[in-house]
């Protein structure tokens, strides 16, 4: 590996970002931490390392002072573990001050989290992003020792979406004009989800079927060795129709071996893995079962509605559910649950709220269903707050017999603040 090269590498790098245009995303960060940024492939985790250096120069911090290095560049192909010190002993030969350091995508280095870790050791502050969920692995978190903070990069909530498609909500909006298109743009996100890039493409499905095969092939297939391909594909369409359902590791062999594709349980908990670790699903318990039972028997959500569209033909319900999902989600991380019985309700915070996702609760049968087992939570349970969230019902409050119940559309529960009472 050639030092003109990797210096060649470093000026680029400072010279294109200086002149980038970079919407912010509001991702709260210490100033003084180390920090690996993970989540999907193209979910804006570059882009927010670039804000980053942005805000970092718009401080006064010289150019000069900025080490970026993307890991995908071709040119980089011969660097491993044993020769990452010719970065920083190129950047110094450019520079006398010692940088803040942005590796981005550092997982194609095997081995670099001892390097990360000396360099912390050393005195630099070290940004680094990477598109696989092992980079928070047990073993990696022993290794790095405490030094790093990490955060998830997600694909853009709906907030975003409207500020990057130069929305920017007026006071009422609810009640103004402004709210028909806001629903506009929500029938583009609940079908083509949050990818910043899908923002650009006429032909958004192309993209996303494009960017699909790549994680797909790329971070599954070819990173694990899967030989059994096929099993693979039809597990990942079966947890797509799935999504509104449990789903046991049982009840997926039975449905792959019933096509003449023999599979394994054990084989099937590998992949399950493989698509969590590659950030395509995210799976939640039945907060009623026993503790041995929440692992094997679990509810299934696509992180983008994109990708989990490319798999359904009539899925709005699917695709509903999902989005409550993931605003559940970004609001209490690691705290969502499903609570089914003899009854279900689809999302159980605990403590604080239960929630429905139901595309229109307009039918009698229906709304009576959802209501039904709200109460009986509620009463179970002993909780006070709960929603049912409709594509686009009218916002009503219906006082149940053990519990209030709040009916909202999607767009409004989408822009809700983190307390989630929409105001």
């Amino acid at each position: 590996m050639q030092k003109d090269t990797i210096k060649k590498i470093i000026i680029e790098g400072q010279e294109r970002i200086t002149g980038l245009s970079v919407i912010k995303r509001d991702f709260k960060i210490d100033p003084a931490a180390n920090y690996i940024f993970t989540g999907q492939r193209r979910a804006g985790k570059t882009y927010f390392l670039y804000q980053l250096i942005q805000e970092r120069l718009k401080s006064n911090t010289p150019v000069g002072e900025i080490l970026y290095i993307n890991f995908e560049d071709e040119r980089l192909l011969e660097l491993n573990y044993s020769n990452l010190d010719l970065i920083i002993e190129s950047f110094k030969e450019l520079h006398q001050d010692n940088p803040v350091i942005f590796f981005d995508e550092i997982q194609n280095i095997a081995g670099w989290q001892k390097f990360a870790r000396r360099l912390t050791d050393s005195g630099y502050q070290v940004f680094v992003t990477g598109s696989n969920a092992q980079m928070l692995s047990s073993e990696m978190a022993s290794t790095l020792g405490g030094r790093y903070m990490i955060k998830e990069i997600t694909t853009l909530s709906f907030p975003e979406f409207l500020v990057f498609n130069n929305v920017e909500l007026k006071k009422n909006y609810e009640h103004s004009q402004q709210r028909f298109y806001v629903k506009k743009l929500l029938e583009d996100y609940f079908y083509f989800g949050g990818f910043p890039e899908t923002l650009k493409y006429s032909d958004k499905k192309e993209y996303l079927s494009n960017l699909f095969q790549k994680v797909f092939l790329g971070d599954i297939i070819a990173r694990h060795k899967v030989r059994n391909v096929f099993a693979l594909k039809l597990m990942l369409k079966k947890l797509a129709e799935s999504t509104m359902g449990e789903t046991s590791f049982n009840r997926l062999k039975n449905i792959i071996n019933s096509t003449g594709i023999n599979v394994g349980t054990a084989t099937l908990i590998e992949y399950m893995q493989y698509l969590e670790e590659s950030y395509m699903i995210k799976g939640i318990s039945n907060y009623h079962s026993k503790i041995t039972e929440r692992e094997t028997k679990k509810k299934y959500y696509f992180r983008d509605n994109g990708l989990l569209n490319l798999f359904l033909t009539i899925g709005e319900s699917h695709l509903l559910e999902t989005l409550v999902f993931h605003k559940l989600w970004s609001v209490y991380p690691d705290e969502v649950y499903y609570f089914r019985d003899t009854y279900e309700v689809d999302f159980y915070i605990p403590g604080k709220m239960l929630v429905q996702a139901c595309y229109s609760a307009k039918d009698f049968e229906t709304r009576k269903r959802e209501i039904a087992a709200l109460n009986k939570a509620a009463l179970s349970l002993d909780i006070t707050q709960s929603y049912i969230i409709t594509y686009d019902d009218a916002e009503e409050t219906i006082n149940g017999e053990h519990v209030s119940i709040r009916i909202m559309p999607l767009w409004k529960w989408l822009l809700a603040n983190d307390d989630l009472n929409g105001e």
